[in-house]
């Protein structure tokens, strides 16, 4: 075999097998990687350069090596599952480098941080001002997360006393313009409900490039003509604006009518249907 067509061969052999060998070691190889992790992957990516390259030895030696390093990679990762000690021995401990607006100098050397890289750091968070900040934590991982103090924290629902329904994750139903039976399926909807929600669009499933629908059953869509404007659903804006509209009416006729029992009638379904609207118009208005 030509010396070439041999580097050809075990470099495409060297590519497959690493892909499977990464593959196996799991998501955490090509993330943030712990110490030992970024020792495997230098490793396992010579390895590789060496099984394509050095012909005057025997690939297959290479391969060998190979999997020694992913065997003893797996076996830490599984020793770090179980034992701690084992974690704060090989990984990095995470350090506290703001405490309640103030620096801490003294972690602050250990990670050999200069006060500009960590303000730097700070800035990437959105953080200008130390004293905004409750914690500053550096990560075993290298990255430094913040938390702000109460008073700077964004308000949330919770917060202003808003029940929000509970979100699940949006579920592709058209993708390159064909339909998704599978996601369909989890939603508890058929074909014909998906293409009567295009119909109110004026689309039909080939305009589609892509097509969600969110906690609600709210369809949202990407059409292959950037340039078209998607008309907006108005059926829930209406449904809401609808039961204002009876409570209202509840409320006009409690007032102008006489009879005692009839006034008292008025007055309890326009309760309930002010309960039902305070209920809904998260899922209405949302």
């Amino acid at each position: 075999m030509p010396l070439w067509l041999e580097v050809i061969v075990r470099t495409l052999c060297a590519v497959v097998v690493l892909f499977f060998l990464t593959k196996l070691l799991g998501k955490r190889q090509v993330s943030q990687l712990s110490l030992f992790e970024y020792i495997t992957g230098i490793t396992i990516g010579s390895l590789a350069a060496y099984i394509s390259m050095d012909t005057e030895t025997n690939w297959y030696l290479g391969l060998i090596a190979l999997a020694v390093w992913v065997s003893v990679s797996l076996g830490t990762e599984l020793l770090q599952i179980k034992s701690k000690k084992a974690r704060d021995f090989m990984d990095f401990k995470s350090a506290v480098l703001v405490k309640d607006g103030k620096i801490l100098e003294e972690n602050l050397k250990k990670e050999r941080l200069s006060s500009d890289e960590l303000m730097a750091e700070l800035r990437k968070k959105d953080v200008f001002r130390l004293a905004d900040v409750e914690f500053a934590i550096m990560e075993s991982s290298g990255s430094i997360n913040v938390l702000l103090k109460k008073e700077n924290q964004p308000l949330t629902a919770k917060d202003l006393g808003i029940i929000v329904p509970q979100q699940k994750e949006p579920l592709a139903v058209i993708m390159d313009g064909e339909v998704l039976d599978e996601p369909l399926d989890n939603l508890g909807q058929t074909r014909g409900w998906l293409q009567g929600k295009l119909e109110l669009m004026g689309l039909n499933t080939e305009d589609v490039f892509l097509g969600q629908v969110d906690s609600y059953g709210d369809l949202t869509v990407d059409l292959y003509a950037d340039k078209i404007k998607v008309p907006e659903l108005q059926e829930k804006p209406q449904l809401y604006a609808t039961l204002k509209k009876a409570e209202a009416d509840m409320e006009m006729f409690s007032l102008s009518t006489q009879n005692k029992e009839a006034k008292q009638m008025y007055e309890d379904a326009s309760k309930q249907l002010l309960e039902m609207v305070q209920t809904l118009k998260p899922y209405l208005q949302g």
